[in-house]
């Protein structure tokens, strides 16, 4: 897992370079996956932001589900268009909407985290993320 991501602002070439140094993956073995040279690779570890395509095969080498951390960030940041859907369902009447299990671990782990280390109160992080006071309460237990 990438320690201390900031899910708000992603830097996928040092997340990238995170996990091939946690792997111990030789830049001989990733210049030979990707065909291209030292200074390239290089190059994509200083990159913001890397194509779809490169971003796969990184996930591929380095067994590492990279696209996950835009999803953390969808989910931590955009909402989830359920819940903010099922505020005009309750207007209306029809039946609510519910996702089960929609948190992946390195969310739940870095709101926790968040809790814990007093950089936000349980207030903050309901407010900022909408999440269900019960929800973090039982993660706060399990942690």
């Amino acid at each position: 897992m990438i320690m201390g991501i900031d899910f708000k602002k992603i830097h996928i070439g040092s997340c990238i370079k995170e996990q091939v140094i946690q792997k111990d993956i030789s830049m001989e073995r990733i210049c030979n996956f990707f065909k291209v040279g030292e200074q390239e690779i290089i190059r994509m570890y200083e990159e913001k932001n890397i194509d779809t395509d490169l971003l796969l095969k990184w996930s591929k080498l380095v067994e590492y589900d990279f696209f996950r951390l835009y999803v953390t960030h969808l989910l931590l940041y955009d909402g989830i268009s359920h819940t903010k859907n099922n505020k005009k369902v309750r207007e209306t009447g029809d039946k609510i909407l519910f996702r089960k299990n929609i948190y992946t671990r390195e969310i739940k782990e870095f709101l926790v985290g968040l809790v814990t280390s007093n950089q936000k109160t349980v207030s903050q992080v309901m407010e900022e993320y909408n999440i269900p006071r019960t929800t973090i309460y039982k993660w706060l237990r399990k942690h």
